[in-house]
């Protein structure tokens, strides 16, 4: 599959240390070299990027001066990782790239666009925005990616997405990924793209997770926060703690770093610039705990996540399931802690069963995450 991609491909590959394509990898890239529009779910760590970005490198002309594909993802964020892996892979080939994110300055978008790319990497409402005033053209678009599809499909979204992929001529190829795909969103995708092939990827081997633990603390709400805070004091830890309330933010904020904890916050009010500083700080090791709201998470690949900390109930089972992919990726081991109330582990419980996964109930014993009866057994003696 590989040796039918671009030499300059196969050389990044050999280049990257990937032992071999992953499940995902290696049956959506033949499809989409073939043209056909794919609808692929595949679980979070499994390489989705790469099943799309290496078809899409290969069939860019770079000789051609013409914008020739858009990849289109939720947040900022998740736009910036992308991309970066765009700039690695596209390396020495001479195609062009640029990012185009709500929340960026205008004139410093246009400037980009001026240098002619060939990929445009964007969040939906700004890239509509410079369509309708025609500073983006879409007829000569060959390829939409749709990347975290059904974060695309929400109803704040859908509208921008869809008018993006009209105004694109009939013949483009569609492609979208996901890690968790709803029937409502893939009937949406469906009318989208056309026959499209549809990719389900249960689990990967290559990509394999390692072991992460389910577990979860009874506390009642006012408690969380003292929880949170023996949880960024574990050793050798680097936390992402998922929170549902921006407002409720700050506060876990202040009060922990009155406790003088590395801690950052990420969500999407802040600006674009704090944005890509708390993540940078959290990537480098430079603060042990990140708070954040699911839409600035979303989808991110960030290595080394020991714990994620779901300081609120996710919504549904696919969040808890997108929460819980940020941890043991790669191979790594992790750990999904829930701080929950009487009412929150009812359905955390429910969740698990669904999900399969074993769920067991913890304490801190002297800064230490332990089970009940050792806790017991400790202070007997």
């Amino acid at each position: 599959m590989l040796n039918n991609l671009k030499p300059f491909l196969q050389e990044s590959w050999k280049k990257s240390g990937y032992p071999q394509p992953t499940s995902i990898q290696e049956a959506a890239i033949p499809m989409i070299l073939d043209g056909k529009d794919v609808i692929a779910e595949s679980p979070t760590g499994t390489g989705k990027t790469l099943a799309y970005l290496l078809p899409l490198l290969h069939k860019i002309d770079q000789n051609a001066p013409s914008l020739q594909a858009i990849v289109l993802a939720s947040s900022q964020e998740l736009v910036m990782q992308v991309y970066q892996e765009f700039q690695k892979w596209s390396e020495g080939s001479g195609i062009r790239g640029t990012s185009i994110i709500g929340g960026a300055n205008v004139k410093r978008q246009l400037e980009k666009l001026k240098k002619r790319p060939h990929v445009i990497f964007a969040t939906p409402g700004r890239l509509l925005e410079l369509i309708k005033q025609k500073k983006v053209k879409m007829h000569e678009i060959k390829m939409v990616v749709l990347d975290e599809g059904d974060q695309l499909m929400i109803p704040e979204h859908l509208n921008t997405v869809q008018n993006i992929v009209k105004s694109t001529m009939s013949d483009r190829q569609v492609v979208l990924f996901s890690a968790t795909m709803k029937p409502a969103t893939e009937m949406l995708a469906k009318e989208m793209t056309n026959k499209p092939e549809v990719l389900r990827i249960e689990k990967d081997e290559v990509a394999s997770s390692g072991e992460v633990e389910h577990i979860f603390f009874s506390c009642e709400p006012r408690d969380k926060i003292k929880l949170l805070e023996k949880i960024a004091r574990l050793a050798k830890s680097k936390s992402l703690a998922f929170i549902n309330d921006i407002g409720e933010i700050q506060v876990f904020k202040e009060k922990l770093l009155f406790k003088e904890l590395s801690i950052g916050v990420l969500h999407s009010d802040m600006k674009k610039l704090e944005r890509q500083a708390a993540l940078k700080a959290f990537r480098d090791g430079k603060m042990n705990m990140l708070i954040a709201t699911d839409i600035a998470a979303r989808g991110l690949d960030i290595q080394g996540v020991t714990h994620v900390v779901q300081i609120d109930s996710p919504k549904d089972i696919s969040q808890y399931v997108h929460r819980a992919g940020r941890t043991g990726r790669m191979g790594a081991n992790g750990t999904v802690i829930s701080l929950v109330t009487d009412r929150e582990e009812r359905e955390l419980k429910r969740y698990c069963r669904e999900l399969n996964l074993p769920l067991h109930k913890r304490v801190f014993y002297q800064g230490q995450i332990v089970a009940e009866d050792q806790r017991n057994q400790k202070l007997k003696r």
